[in-house]
């Protein structure tokens, strides 16, 4: 009787775990992120596009010319991402100190080559001096932490004003992924990837093709990461934070080595995709710059 007892809430409550598992999975197939904010609010700050540093870096290199005569703020994105590409090679074993775009133009106008990282800084700091919210973004594989090499790629992320969206911009490709006519932003590629959308295609002025980019950039398309404080000239810890789909590991490591430091885990994409707080410099509709 005992026996007979114990045999049926055993496969009862197996059942039950192989149905909550079930469960499980289908939730973490199906959203595997919160759409709610974090009850925590996280501060993103950007510089104006009249500081000195980025009044300085825009007027240098003849920003306002390049996208003179771009009518959207896709327009515009487009134009810097072919600025930046031509203006950079790419050589993924050549580290650069400085994360200066100033220091890394230079660097580069001296034949030096350079790696992803410094394509999504430049990009970044170019959108920012336009008036266009950007932040370089950091996207990195699932198995980050076991990877001798090649466990993450760089670009830049931007808040085109008139789309109301953040956009993925890889200057290093000369790629903004799209569906359809929409740009999107890194994790709705990632979406978009694992639904095999017909109508995934780029927007980009080169000859860069969209299948073989898309099967390369989907394995980093797992973990994303971005600085906080996007401010010029302005000293700060710089803490990160870090998009992790719900129930995967916080990665604390990079590529076996490199601690992981100054970051903050969300599960959230509305917090992570959450629109910047206007600065100073830039119009409500538009990325060009308003009126002194």
């Amino acid at each position: 009787m005992y026996r007979k007892t114990f045999t049926l809430l055993f496969t009862a409550l197996s059942m039950a775990l192989m149905a909550h598992g079930q469960g499980t999975a289908r939730m973490a197939a199906d959203s595997p992120y919160l759409a709610t904010l974090d009850p925590v609010a996280y501060s993103f700050q950007f510089s104006s596009a009249k500081t000195a540093y980025l009044t300085r870096f825009r007027e240098m290199f003849g920003l306002n010319e390049v996208i003179a005569k771009e009518t959207t703020d896709l327009g515009r994105a487009r134009a810097l991402c072919q600025w930046v590409h031509f203006r950079l090679e790419h050589d993924g074993h050549k580290q650069f100190k400085s994360q200066d775009p100033f220091a890394i133009l230079k660097a580069a106008q001296a034949g030096q080559q350079v790696q992803c990282v410094e394509f999504g800084l430049v990009l970044a700091a170019a959108f920012n001096a336009v008036g266009i919210p950007a932040r370089p973004l950091y996207l990195k594989a699932e198995d980050v932490q076991t990877r001798t090499s090649a466990a993450g790629h760089a670009l830049a992320e931007a808040w085109l004003p008139d789309l109301g969206k953040w956009v993925m911009v890889d200057a290093q490709a000369d790629i903004i992924p799209m569906l359809g006519t929409t740009p999107l932003n890194a994790v709705e590629l990632q979406q978009a990837l694992a639904a095999d959308k017909e109508d995934l295609t780029v927007l980009t002025s080169t000859d860069a093709k969209s299948r073989s980019y898309f099967k390369w950039v989907n394995q980093y398309l797992f973990y994303f990461d971005t600085v906080m404080d996007n401010r010029y000239d302005v000293k700060s810890a710089k803490t990160a934070l870090m998009l992790v789909p719900l129930r995967a590991h916080k990665p604390v490591i990079f590529q076996r080595t490199e601690a992981i430091h100054n970051i903050r885990y969300t599960n959230s994409v509305a917090t992570f995709y959450a629109p910047p707080t206007p600065v100073d410099g830039m119009t409500a509709k538009s990325g060009s710059l308003s009126a002194p």
